[in-house]
């Protein structure tokens, strides 16, 4: 949960501070005030104040989600407008670089008019485009009029365009972390669901043959007997079957397991490229392997901020070999707890006269690789 968490902060689209060093461009209008060249800077002074005020208030209230449904920041951008029209007429000169600041601004404010139609925004940047082209021809040279206009109209789109980028990978990215605990919720639910109907019905017969123990005892012994039997027959097939299901694996399938983790890779948007060569594996050998793909799909869902995963199976005569791999941060696998994760598995692959190794895979990503020996004979000794 903390990886998603940092994962999403480090999407996070520019704060509200990161515009507010675009007012450096105004740098030498202020300058130009203070060494007394601009006509009537008892009016300059205090516009630049102004617009510098509207720009900070303009900015802040587009960025911020508690006024993105009220009128503040419409209205805060349209005194800019004020400012910026006044200022520029007035002066022209370098106080038109208030028009890409402007733009910019504008660009906050109706983004989200660029996700629908774009019409709004489209508009009112070519329209200050235009103004501060033609205001420029007018104060200034025509080439200072073309770089004017194309600067305002490309600070306009351009952070409009950048901010919903961001904000739709966060939320992209929110989704599918949403989904990858509804993928892990869901199959937390089916295996539940599995074990109480396989322990249900098991342990009903169970006590009822021991009630039949209990009455039969003190007066049928051989029959007692025989029922105690069917007891130990049952509790035997029960094992089986907690086992069967706590590994993944049914009826000796690995394909199973991986089939589950394709849908299961697949509900939280994540790429599955799974593959499985070779001969026939031993069923405790696949039930095994099976496991590790379970575990380690899981983690790929839960923490890895992955677009992709890999699930290789390749087997030979005496050896089978599983990878997993991914493409997201490096880290995920070692999440778990001791003796549910990473450790659990090292340790029932050893007991298996295998090894596991897991670590990031290079620069992204991360590897997890499972060897196990390929004893068919010591297998069947083993289930029977």
């Amino acid at each position: 949960m903390t990886d998603s968490k940092a994962g999403l902060e480090r999407h996070k689209p520019p704060g509200k501070f990161a515009f507010l060093p675009w007012l450096f461009m105004l740098t030498g209008d202020v300058q130009d005030l203070f060494r007394g060249e601009v006509p009537l800077p008892w009016l300059g002074g205090p516009g630049v104040l102004a617009f510098a005020a509207m720009y900070v208030l303009t900015v802040f209230t587009g960025l911020d989600g508690r006024y993105r449904t009220t009128r503040v920041p419409r209205l805060s951008l349209a005194g800019l407008a004020v400012v910026t029209y006044a200022l520029t007429i007035g002066y022209g000169g370098d106080w038109l670089l208030c028009f890409p600041l402007l733009s910019l601004a504008s660009g906050i404010v109706l983004r989200r008019g660029l996700t629908e139609s774009g019409r709004e925004l489209g508009v009112l940047v070519f329209t200050l485009a235009g103004s501060a082209g033609v205001i420029a021809s007018l104060r200034g040279s025509p080439s200072e009029s073309l770089t004017v206009a194309y600067g305002t109209l490309l600070s306009g789109f351009v952070t409009a365009a950048i901010l919903t980028l961001f904000e739709t990978v966060a939320q992209l990215r929110a989704t599918r972390e949403e989904l990858a605990r509804s993928a892990v919720e869901r199959e937390r639910l089916r295996f539940s669901r599995d074990l109480h109907d396989l322990l249900g019905h098991t342990m009903s017969v169970i006590v009822v043959k021991a009630e039949a123990v209990r009455r039969l005892a003190p007066r049928d012994l051989d029959a007692a007997v025989g029922q105690a039997a069917d007891i130990e027959a049952v509790g035997r097939q029960a094992l089986t079957e907690i086992r069967e299901a706590v590994t993944g694996y049914r009826e000796g399938s690995l394909t199973t397991e991986l089939d589950r983790a394709r849908s299961l890779l697949e509900a939280s948007g994540i790429t599955a490229d799974l593959r499985q060569s070779g001969p026939p594996l031993p069923p405790q050998t696949a039930a095994l392997l099976g496991w590790v793909v379970r575990e380690g799909v899981t983690n790929v869902v839960r923490h890895s901020g992955a677009g992709r995963c890999t699930v290789e199976v390749r087997g030979e005569t005496d050896r089978v070999r599983l990878e997993i791999t991914d493409n997201g941060r490096g880290v995920g696998s070692g999440q778990a707890g001791p003796g549910t994760g990473l450790k659990g598995l090292t340790e029932r692959i050893a007991a298996a006269g295998g090894h596991l190794t897991a670590g990031p895979d290079g620069r992204r990503g991360f590897r997890l690789v499972a060897e196990l020996p390929v004893d068919p004979e010591s297998e069947e000794d083993h289930r029977s």
